[in-house]
């Protein structure tokens, strides 16, 4: 597996184009969801080798549609059908990956990605490392929706982030918006490690932007500072995002200036940039939709705790969910909301 990535700045940057080229892109209005089947479309353009498969994914064009007319576009040897088999999904893909093609596999949900956990886990990650490196199948990407927002109750809105980033020789990526969303799964396809790529499905048509039509890569392990400020740092990835700019314009009306940031990748994640904006703010609310126990908020507090100590002003909080199954009738209750993130602001800046 390759090392940890260092910190290359902004992920706003365009990583394989020179700059005279990124200012010339022309860029349209994208959803999540179209950046997303954008970025699969120019990664099948760019290299034949990339293949599509999963359930649905063909002409149906998967669950959400992500994968809209690439059947149609690159042929059904390039996009295709697989049987209801989570498992099955991984280890072929694996096996595609393994002998020399850039498999792109699709879980419907990520929920139902626990069937695959072996194969991920056990497989994918160790690949490499177990055979001297000799050989991979670093041409694996993974993308599953993750999340709630859409009342799909326990089977259909958990985010199992923390139980990957749990496992070395992978790399996790959620990004948080389409120009996210495009340059990192593109960077994610191409990386040289399989790759997690987890998509909030909440927010897949509601978050809209600009999107370069050209190809393009954000660097992975490399956070994006949103916003400057010097009281408190707000950190996120994925849909929380939303609640966390929220948070943070709230904040603003009371006088609490909030350095957001997104984390774009988990696993390497980008401790530098976090880091040096405790130092400067002196405390941190971290805040994402899976249970609180276990959640990755934890690994980061403690690795913060460990780097930042003499900088703290206040404990280290996390708004998370809540430690029960994700439920059905009481989803607005369940997650963490802006409100309960601008509560956590004050209460950690009046520490």
């Amino acid at each position: 597996m390759n090392a940890p990535l260092k910190s290359q700045g902004n992920s706003n940057s365009i990583s394989n184009a020179p700059v005279s080229e990124a200012k010339a892109m022309t860029t349209t209005k994208m959803n999540l969801l179209q950046a997303v089947n954008s970025a699969l479309d120019t990664a099948m353009m760019a290299n034949p080798r990339v293949v599509c498969l999963g359930e649905d994914i063909g002409k149906f064009g998967g669950v959400f549609r992500a994968t809209s007319n690439l059947q149609e576009k690159h042929g059904v040897l390039r996009c295709f059908n697989t049987p209801l088999t989570e498992q099955g999904i991984a280890g072929f893909a694996i096996g595609l990956a393994a002998q020399g093609s850039v498999a792109v596999a699709e879980i419907q949900f990520a929920d139902y990605i626990f069937p695959a956990f072996d194969q991920i886990v056990n497989e994918a990650a160790k690949f490499r490392y177990r055979s001297g490196d000799q050989f991979d199948c670093g041409g694996l990407t993974i993308r599953t929706p993750y999340g709630g927002g859409i009342d799909g109750g326990l089977y259909h809105s958990q985010s199992p982030e923390a139980y990957f980033c749990h496992t070395p020789g992978l790399k996790v990526v959620m990004p948080s918006n389409p120009y996210q969303a495009k340059g990192l799964l593109l960077a994610a396809i191409r990386d040289p490690d399989p790759v997690i790529f987890f998509e909030p499905k909440a927010i897949y048509r509601a978050s809209t932007g600009e999107v370069p039509e050209q190809d393009y890569e954000l660097p992975l392990g490399v956070a994006d500072v949103v916003q400057q400020g010097t009281d408190i740092t707000l950190l996120g990835w994925g849909a929380q995002m939303i609640q966390l700019n929220k948070a943070a314009e709230l904040a603003a009306n009371e006088g609490i200036s909030c350095e957001v940031i997104d984390l774009c990748t988990l696993l390497p994640w980008d401790r530098q940039t976090v880091a040096d904006s405790v130092r400067k703010t002196g405390r941190l609310v971290i805040s994402h939709e899976a249970p609180l126990t276990g959640g990755f908020a934890g690994e980061i507090a403690a690795t913060i705790q460990e780097q930042c100590f003499l900088s703290l002003e206040a404990p280290i909080a996390r708004v998370a969910g809540l430690d029960t199954p994700f439920p059905l009738a009481q989803e607005k209750h369940y997650l963490a909301d802006y409100l309960k993130i601008v509560e956590a602001i004050r209460a950690t800046t009046s520490y």
